[in-house]
């Protein structure tokens, strides 16, 4: 794969353009692409004419392309977008009063096997660079025109893919997106979610810059969990908890948890009474999601009482809060992420169009 600008740090930048030139001729490109956020090399008007063409055809952007946006009737925006090589990947803004909030992807596909996911359906394909995860953020962030610098832009590696089975993009990633001389996020506006990847976790906890971590809780008990996230068959809820223990969290942090409610299986109250006692002894909180459906998912979405009675009962313990879907309609919910085919209204009238017409996957 060719190298591209976005992905780079300012180290590597400067290794790219070449010792020939001074050193600031790499602030100036990485201050153009990062926190200017240009498109295309005609735009870094702070480079000499004859630099830009040469560098241009040395170094692409590594913007994704559009393939595909769909809308909802919440605001929610889901993008399919191209990459390289041809193969997509799925972005969505979910857009609120005093925030915004960035749901980006970290593989295509993904290896994790939960039972409730749609994402799961399409096995792993390959994981990003660390260039294809900032994309999504540039592309959106130029798409609607978007700033970090009042605080209320979020980003959520929650999309596509295991983020820490693929950390070291991920990592690198995260530290571009929280440069002060670029992007200039906040790392508690940015929040990985795990399946429990366990070795993983504590390699996480060695970086000097990481986001949040979210774990993907979804069972009570051992046995309900290897049978919803077959990966607790490799990494047991006993060990996972006991990572998440001994987990350096900053002076401002929780861990947060995560439960997708499924209606029948593990949304009753004595559910509700074991996630508080496998939680006690952690400085966490707790975010329930009631199952967003799909096309192949066994499992049914809880009535909003059963949802309302688990978090109430939990809510005696620790915080607990209840995540409002946001895009159901155009399968951009948690969950959901699976290049489905969404009827779109254009001028021309109705147009749907399938995942096959935009990847060459």
């Amino acid at each position: 794969m060719a190298q591209t600008v976005v992905g780079l740090e300012l180290t590597d930048l400067q290794a790219a353009i070449g010792s020939e030139q001074p050193a600031y001729r790499a602030q100036q490109v990485y201050d153009a692409f990062y926190r200017k956020r240009v498109g295309d090399w005609d735009s870094v008007t702070t480079l000499p004419v004859t630099l830009r063409k040469d560098l241009s055809s040395r170094l692409a952007v590594g913007l994704p392309l559009q393939a595909a946006e769909y809308r909802s009737q919440d605001g929610t925006r889901r993008y399919l977008l191209t990459l390289a090589d041809g193969r997509t990947v799925e972005t969505v803004l979910m857009p609120e009063e005093g925030r915004d909030t960035i749901c980006i992807s970290s593989q295509v596909g993904c290896p994790v096997n939960c039972g409730f996911c749609l994402t799961a359906l399409l096995g792993l394909e390959r994981s990003l660079t660390p260039g294809e995860i900032v994309g999504q953020v540039l592309f959106v962030m130029r798409t609607h025109e978007l700033s970090t610098a009042a605080g209320r832009l979020n980003i959520v590696m929650m999309g596509m893919g295991e983020p820490l089975l693929n950390l070291p993009s991920v990592i690198k990633a995260t530290r571009i997106l929280t440069d002060e001389r670029g992007i200039g996020l906040s790392p508690r506006r940015i929040t990985l979610s795990t399946a429990g990847i366990v070795p993983k976790i504590e390699e996480l906890s060695r970086e000097p810059i990481r986001p949040k971590l979210a774990i993907s809780l979804n069972a009570s008990t051992e046995e309900q969990r290897r049978e919803l996230m077959p990966i607790t068959r490799k990494y047991s809820l006993r060990d996972l908890l006991a990572a998440c223990k001994k987990y350096p969290l900053r002076p401002w942090e929780k861990l947060t948890f995560e439960y997708v409610l499924l209606k029948g299986v593990n949304d009753t109250d004595a559910d509700a009474r074991r996630v508080v006692k496998l939680l006690a002894s952690l400085n966490a909180k707790v975010n329930l999601i009631a199952l967003n459906p799909g096309p192949g998912i066994a499992f049914e979405t809880p009535e909003p009482e059963r949802v309302q009675s688990f978090q109430a009962i939990v809510r005696r313990s620790m915080p607990c809060f209840v995540r409002k879907p946001r895009g159901r309609d155009i399968f951009a919910a948690c969950g959901q992420l699976k290049r489905e085919q969404v009827v779109t209204i254009s001028a021309t009238g109705a147009e749907c169009k399938s995942p096959g017409e935009y990847s060459r996957s």
